[in-house]
Formats: structure tokens, sequence, C-alpha cells
């Protein structure tokens, strides 16, 4: 189903091949069966694989024209009689799986480009791949694997580790990465932090930003992003966090690991979460909070107060989401009145 002029395929896959790279068991079929690729469960063919999860893709699994589907035991009796039948306990997360079986990220073609620019001192490990116009800055170093896509720029003195991933017109500089991580287009990476104090006659002195970033292993920042460095100490962005596109992040800020920052979304200065927090989009962070472990920001949320661990918040300013849901519900109870009232005026 993925176009091959812009997509890797790394060829047919057995049945049998395919549950075992998704963690999944074989209920129905041959485990010698070959399908050529992964598609939509609406869209899917006899030989491509799909998967169906949560009662609104019911009638669309009793429908497809799937050779497989990916499905947890509660769903396996919908499954049509032609399609084999792989059990997961999270057939998304089985499909994840399956997908990078057949369309593998990228290797890098090692070189550098003629027209890139690489400053006296760098270092670029072993099979890495420079690209068109890309500037690697003095004394930079880069480990093994990378790809520098073309227009992308490595400040001076920045370190990356093994595997990691540049895109196109992506920036770092005073940055730190570790393994297999990845810009997207456009990210902005160890910018200057928004740091001022007026004067007396009331100009703005800005204050030197003298810290880094530090992105540890596997985080990945979306296009069109933003990290700000410290100002004095580091922006921290903790192992396996992902930001969407148009995400802000402020200087000092640090994150746990495994945070997730959807678009649109900025966290102010020296805010700091704990390790699995998610914020949903267009949520907006004051500086010098400390959100908790596994906490929950709701989109658009205004979020002025610490955010106890585990706790979900809505709305804006951002309280309890079920306080929120209350405050909402009284809310259209009001306007209705309202427009009764009017009504048999």
């Amino acid at each position: 189903m993925a176009d091959p002029r812009f997509h890797i395929h790394a060829g047919t896959r057995t049945l049998e091949e395919v549950a075992r790279a998704g963690g999944a068991e074989i209920l129905r079929g041959d485990p010698a069966f070959f399908l050529t690729d992964v598609a939509p469960l609406d869209q899917a063919g006899p030989g491509e694989i799909a998967f169906a999860e949560g009662r609104r893709n019911r009638d669309a699994l009793r429908a497809t024209q799937a050779g497989a589907v990916i499905v947890a035991a509660a769903m396996q009796a919908d499954v049509p009689e032609q399609a084999a039948v792989l059990l997961a306990r999270s057939p998304q997360l089985a499909f994840a799986r399956i997908a990078g079986l057949f369309h593998p990220p990228p290797v890098p073609r090692p070189g550098i480009h003629p027209t890139a620019v690489v400053g006296e001192g760098a270092e670029i490990g072993e099979r890495s791949e420079i690209g068109p116009y890309a500037v690697i800055g003095e004394g930079a170093k880069l480990g093994p694997g990378c790809i520098v896509g073309p227009h992308a720029v490595i400040g001076p003195n920045c370190v990356f580790g093994a595997g990691c991933r540049i895109h196109a017109q992506a920036s770092a500089y005073f940055c730190l990465a570790g393994n297999g991580v990845v810009l997207h287009q456009g990210a902005r990476v160890g910018n200057e932090g928004f740091g001022f104090v007026p004067d007396p006659s009331g100009n703005f002195v800005t204050v030197p930003q003298l810290g880094r970033v530090v992105l540890e292993d596997r985080v990945e920042i979306g296009a069109n992003s933003c990290v700000d460095r410290g100002a004095a100490g580091d922006t921290v962005l903790g192992a396996g966090t992902r930001t969407d596109n148009l995400v802000m992040i402020g200087h000092n800020v640090r994150t746990g690991r495994g945070c997730i920052i959807v678009g649109q979304a900025g966290i102010s200065g020296s805010t700091v979460l704990g390790d699995y927090v998610t914020v949903a989009a267009q949520a907006g962070l004051t500086g010098h909070l400390s959100i908790g472990t596994k906490a929950r920001i709701g989109a658009q949320a205004g979020v002025m107060n610490d955010v106890p661990a585990g706790m979900d918040v809505l709305g804006s300013p951002a309280m309890p989401a079920r306080d929120a849901m209350r405050g909402f519900a009284a809310v259209r109870r009001l306007a209705a009145k309202k427009v009764s009232t009017d009504r048999t005026e």
C-alpha cells in the first residue's frame, strides 16, 4: 500500500515472520502464507495485513478484504473467514512493529556531498551521510550511521551519537545529543533563550544564555519546533521524549523519560516534567512549574500551578479534569436556561 517511490519496501514476509515481528500469536492461517505489505483495514487486499482495535472498527473489520488481520481476543470472531488472524494484546503496537518490518528506516549512504561544508576538527562517524549544502561546524562530532539532510546545520562543537537523523534545514547549536536522536525538518535546537531584564530607562538588557541543550537517547523533535538552550544550567529532554511539530520548549526546561508534547504546545522556562507526561495540543505551561510523573495536560489548557503525579487537568486556568467537566456542564445548563427564558419572554 505504501508508495515505493517514497518508502523503502523490504519485500514479502511470511505470516510467521510477521507474527514474530509483532509479538503476536497466529490463531488462524498458514504460517508460510506470504504477505506483501501493511494497509488500512478498509483498503487492504488479499496479500496485505491490517489491524482492528475498538468497537468503532467492528463494521470495517467484518467487511475487510485483508489477507490477515491483527486483533485482540475480544474481536477475533468478527474477522472474515478469508483472513488469517493474529492475536495481540495491543493490535496497534503489533501493527507498528510489523510496518517497520516491511518498511525499515532509511539506511545512510555513506559519504559527504561535494557541496557540504565540514569545519576544521569535525569528526564524522563511519557509515554517515552528509547531504547537499549541509554544514558541520568546527569541532562537531557525529557518531556512526548518522544522516544529515540538505541545508541542515550542526553547530561548532555539538555532539550527536550513533544513528541520529538531522533532516533538511534543521539546525542544532550548543547541543549534546545521545544515540538515535531525530530532528525533523526545520527544527531549531539550541536557540538563545528568551531572557532579558529591563534597566532603569526601560531598555531591555539581554541575559546571556550560557547553558546547553541535552537531548538524551531517542529524543525526537518535530518539524519547525524550537528548543532553547539553558540560561545558566541546561535544557534537558529525557530519553524517548518526543515533540510534535510547532512546539516551543523554553530555556532550562527539563523533561523526564518518554514525555509527549503535542503540536503548538508551549512550555515556559524552568518548568520540570516528570516521566511519561503528556502535554496535548495548544496547551501552555507557565514557567517554574513542576509537573508530576504521568500527569496529562489537556488540549488548550492553561497551566499556571504545579500538577501532581498522575493527575489529568483541563481548561484555562487548568484544573482537575473532573472539576473542569462539571464546570463545562454547568455552563451548558446555564446557557440552555438562558435560551429557554429568552424564548418565553
